[in-house]
């Protein structure tokens, strides 16, 4: 359990004033310059110790990440991009650090931006984010006139200036390569790796692409201590994190917890608990719908960090938890994100461009059990030959979830098909026989 004292987002929910005099009185931008004094290795090193990993979704170490850009400049600038996109269904919690603690994010972009030798951020934020995106341009203008950032930020003889890009909605541009070229005004589409972003990124020079909740905890990190992140959360797994709960809960709500925390106290304790109680829990997706879904049995013991849902052939993405409880038609939800990953494949990928549709053609026949039995191996098997043979994780987002379906409700897969071959086959009459347990025999 989280201690209020413990909590980096403060204003999570925009009950005080989310402007520049409200964030300075929740104590962001006290001691930024003290902090950038210290030096960049110092503050690469304290990210390293404090264990952060990326709040995105892959969960790579960020102070590694971090560390990867060039320490001494070949002539070329760099560049932080911060990516604002989420367009992961289920996710909401950048959009809540945007709209109500947008100072955190800035802060954390001049310190970030410091350690990596940059002197130019961009803030890649999400189409849809109107209203957000209108309040964070408030706050870099803030931010400026007050001398946070721009010539001499903080007094501190960096100059850093941070710009916000719009994007036009695209779910594939929250891969860093594509929004990079969407930043560039080109297609988004991933690019091909290597080069690496730390070698050569937006406009072919050193830059690194991170999420916002990332960012915006490291101020915090540096002031408090990499060894009071550290004491929070599980060896590997350290800290706070944002988890978005939604579907059938009775309080849907997004929450900042410590990393480990039981599945079943996170929904319970701070999104009253599931529709029907406890027992009326069928699957959860935990981490956005490009993670494989849980079934209740692994709900009842899961901790929510990226090793322990990894063990159970899951993960924790971006700390989505979408609830779903036994009025669920369990086919047709994972046949609508089939739907999803089809519409946002950029098509750039063979395996992604002609697989997901066939995945969600097949997905449509099994909600409505026009299938054979035998296809539901085969669906798993092409799940199986798009998975890592594409140049982005789109391909991978999309196999996941019918993967997590096939591995946990084969059974209600099976029982559709045999409902809808007994229809199509059973003499005008009926069967003079019972029907057998395995229905296959029947047709």
């Amino acid at each position: 359990m989280l201690h209020d004292a413990d909590r980096i987002f403060t204003n999570l929910y925009g009950l005080s004033d989310w402007r520049l005099r409200g964030a300075r009185k929740r104590g962001d931008w006290d001691g930024t310059k003290a902090i950038l004094e210290k030096g960049r290795d110092w503050i690469v090193e304290e990210i390293k110790e404090s264990g952060l990993r990326g709040r995105g979704g892959a969960g790579f170490p960020a102070g590694m990440k971090w560390s990867f850009m060039p320490k001494e400049s070949d002539g070329r600038p760099h560049y932080l991009v911060v990516n604002a996109d989420e367009g992961e269904p289920g996710t909401c919690k950048d959009r809540e650090i945007i709209r109500h603690d947008p100072h955190k994010l800035l802060e954390g972009a001049l310190l970030a931006g410091f350690a990596m030798g940059a002197n130019t951020a961009y803030i890649y934020i999400r189409g849809e984010f109107h209203a957000e995106a209108q309040r964070l341009q408030v706050a870099i203008d803030e931010a400026r006139k007050a001398g946070l950032i721009g010539g001499n930020a903080c007094k501190s003889g960096w100059d850093f200036e941070i710009y916000l890009h719009h994007g036009a909605g695209a779910y594939v541009c929250g891969e860093e390569t594509a929004l990079l070229e969407s930043l560039e005004g080109n297609k988004g589409q991933p690019r091909m790796k290597p080069p690496f972003p730390a070698n050569a990124g937006l406009y072919g020079c050193p830059t690194t692409v991170t999420n916002v909740e990332t960012v915006a905890v490291a101020p915090e990190i540096l002031r408090r201590g990499a060894d009071w992140f550290a004491s929070l959360g599980r060896p590997k797994n350290t800290g706070t994190k944002l988890f978005c709960i939604s579907g059938h809960v009775n309080l849907p709500c997004t929450v900042e917890e410590e990393m480990g925390v039981p599945l079943r106290e996170l929904i319970e304790k701070h999104a009253g608990g599931v529709r029907g109680g406890w027992d009326n829990l069928m699957a959860v997706i935990p981490g956005g719908c490009s993670t494989p879904l849980i079934p209740k049995s692994v709900c009842d013991n899961v901790l929510m960090d990226f090793d322990s849902l990894r063990e159970v052939q899951s993960g924790l993405g971006t700390a989505a938890v979408i609830v779903m409880d036994k009025s669920t038609d369990i086919v047709r939800a994972i046949a609508r994100f089939s739907k999803f990953y089809k519409h946002e494949s950029c098509g750039q990928c063979t395996p992604c461009r002609e697989g997901t549709g066939w995945l969600w053609r097949m997905m449509e026949k099994l909600v409505e059990g026009d299938a054979r039995i035998e296809d539901i191996d085969m669906i798993e098997e092409v799940t199986r030959q798009i998975e890592g043979h594409t140049i982005c994780a789109l391909g991978d987002a999309a196999a996941w979830p019918i993967q997590g379906l096939i591995r946990h409700f084969r059974p209600e897969l099976e029982r559709r098909i045999g409902i809808h071959d007994l229809t199509i086959t059973a003499p005008a009459g009926g069967y003079d026989e019972d029907i057998p347990e395995d229905i296959s025999e029947a047709v």
